[in-house]
Order: structure tokens, then C-alpha cells, then sequence
């Protein structure tokens, strides 16, 4: 039996008219933006990503820190960027507080990114110069009622600043909230004796605390960490319930097609799995923390939510 001629177009038609599977281009180079500055958790996960994307998809990954209102200039960027999946986001906890505590903020996190995977989650530390008396966050509390005190955040609009106002708001006190561009500026003033407090994931500083430049004074967190159990929990020491988490994944911006969101979603999960990116993650203080791209979306969402009772229930109003 022959196809009759118009029959056999039609069918050519269809075929070649049909769309095709969206994939990355390989000959492409993928840029993962870090919106903070170098030396952080946020840098430190997306350097890790971006070596081993690389690796597993056989294509230029670079990392660029797009620094600049705590977060807020990179992750914008991200979220106005071509959704072809060659433009990525390392997007950390921060950008589900954001509009809490900023006015004008430029994105909707629910709403204007694709995400991709939670990776990893870590958790948040009050630190201090060695010079500072009190040794836990109660001794703290205490002094900062008759003291003047400052802390250091990566800035405005951070899980650290939302800690900050936190704890200001729980106990009644009012330490001084200095921003910096980033873990590492801010470190070197906590180091230098600039200023006596900071709010930091551990990566950057537990190596300081080893050698006696810097203490602990708590931990942002229900409990006492296991990997930390030297560590006091805040909540547990000096104000009940007190728990700000910290996660770091990769989103993309909205639009982009669900086939690459998928395939970057399972490179993230099976790196996450290979022996030395545990290694490495262990070192840094990150817990494996894998959540697809349907649950990260939830994550967000429900994250967006708590932050923003907890800013309204503590008074604080956007700036």
C-alpha cells in the first residue's frame, strides 16, 4: 500500500513541526551566581556545584559573586535572566526573608524562579572576639541590657540580620546591627577587634575559634548540633523556640523548561552523593540536605511564611 503523496506531507509536517525536548547546550557556558561576596557558605556550596556540574555535564560552570544589597542585586539578576537554564541561581535562606525586611525588594521569590534542588542546609552561629566577657548567649543578654554591643551580618536582609532582630526583639535588648558586603569583610573586623560580635554560618570561622581568635556564644537552633555539641543552642540557653535554618540550593529563573530543571535537579542529587562531595560538605559544616525541585518550591514557600510571622510578630518594619 502507497501513501498517497498529501498524506506523507502531512506526516513529515507533523514530525518535523513537533517541538523538540529542551536540553543545555554544551557548548554554553552555564554561570552559577553567588549573590554574596566570596568566603561564605553561599560561595562555598556553589563552587562545589559548579566543579562538579562541570564534571558531570561536560560544559564550561562558572561561578560569579554578583554582590550587593545583601543578596538582593545577584539574585535579581537571576530571576530577569533567559530561562534556558545557562544562568543559575545559588539561592540561600536569605531570599525568603528579603521582602520582610526590605522595601522595594525587586523579585518574588514564590513566584519568579524555577527551583531547582535544596542541596544542603547548615547552621547559624553567634560568634564574638575573645574580648567579650560573656561566654553564652544568656551572659550576653544580660550585659547587652547595660552595654552598648554591635554585630556583624552579611547583610540586610540575611537569615544572620533576621537572628539579630530576633534576639533583640526576645530579649528585649538592642544590639546595633553593622551589614558588611559579605562573611569575609566582616570577619576580619570581628578578628581585628572592630567590632565584638558576629553572626556567621561556621565554615568561615570555626578554624578561628580552634586557634583561640574567636568564641561561640550559641547556636540558632532548637537543639545543641551534634557536629557542634561544644556549642550551646540559643533557644535551649536563653530564649525558647528561637530557630533560624539555613539552606543553600540552585534555582533557575521562571520559564525554564521542565526537562532542564529535571536533569539539573538529578546531577545535584547524584553529586551530593559522590564520596568526596560528602567529604568535602562534612569539612564546610553542610548537611546533605537534597530536596527536588516540586519540594524545594514548598521549602520556599513555607519558609517565605515563617520568616515573615517572625518579622511581624517582633515589630520589625521593612527599611
Amino acid at each position: 500500500m502507497h501513501l498517497n503523496r498529501y498524506v506523507l506531507a502531512g506526516i513529515l509536517f507533523a514530525a518535523t513541526s513537533m517541538p523538540a525536548t529542551a536540553q543545555l547546550n554544551p557548548s554554553r557556558t552555564i554561570t552559577l551566581v553567588v549573590p554574596i561576596a566570596a568566603g561564605g557558605g553561599v560561595d562555598a556550596i556553589g563552587r562545589l556545584l559548579a566543579e562538579k556540574l562541570q564534571e558531570r555535564l561536560k560544559q564550561n560552570v562558572v561561578v560569579e559573586n554578583r554582590t550587593g544589597a545583601g543578596g538582593t542585586v545577584g539574585t535579581d539578576s537571576v530571576a530577569k535572566a533567559a530561562p534556558d537554564g545557562h544562568t543559575l541561581l545559588v539561592m540561600a535562606s536569605s531570599s525568603t526573608i528579603s521582602k520582610w525586611l526590605n522595601k522595594g525588594v525587586p523579585f518574588d521569590v514564590t513566584a519568579d524562579f524555577a527551583p531547582v534542588a535544596r542541596a544542603v542546609t547548615t547552621p547559624l552561629m553567634l560568634f564574638a572576639n575573645p574580648a567579650v566577657s560573656p561566654n553564652n548567649a544568656k551572659e550576653l543578654i544580660a550585659d547587652a541590657k547595660t552595654k552598648p554591643y554591635s554585630a556583624a551580618t552579611p547583610g540586610v536582609g540575611t537569615p544572620h540580620h533576621l537572628a539579630m532582630l530576633m534576639m533583640n526583639a526576645g530579649a528585649k535588648i538592642d544590639i546595633t546591627h553593622v551589614p558588611y558586603r559579605g562573611t569575609g569583610p566582616g570577619l576580619n573586623d570581628l578578628l581585628g577587634g572592630q567590632i565584638p560580635l558576629m553572626w556567621a554560618t561556621p565554615i568561615a570561622v570555626m578554624p578561628h575559634v580552634a586557634s583561640g581568635k574567636v568564641k561561640t556564644l550559641g547556636i540558632a537552633s532548637l537543639k545543641t548540633s551534634p557536629a557542634y555539641p561544644n556549642v550551646p543552642s540559643i533557644a535551649e540557653n536563653a530564649l525558647p523556640g528561637f530557630d533560624v535554618e539555613i539552606f543553600y540550593g540552585i534555582a533557575a529563573p521562571k520559564g525554564t523548561p521542565p526537562e532542564i530543571v529535571a536533569r539539573l535537579s538529578k546531577e545535584i542529587e547524584a553529586i551530593l552523593d559522590l564520596p568526596d562531595a560528602k567529604e568535602r560538605m562534612a569539612k564546610l559544616g553542610f548537611d546533605r540536605a537534597y530536596a527536588g525541585s516540586e519540594q524545594f518550591r514548598k521549602i520556599i514557600a513555607d519558609d517565605t511564611a515563617r520568616f515573615g510571622k517572625a518579622v511581624q510578630a517582633a515589630g520589625i518594619k521593612a527599611e
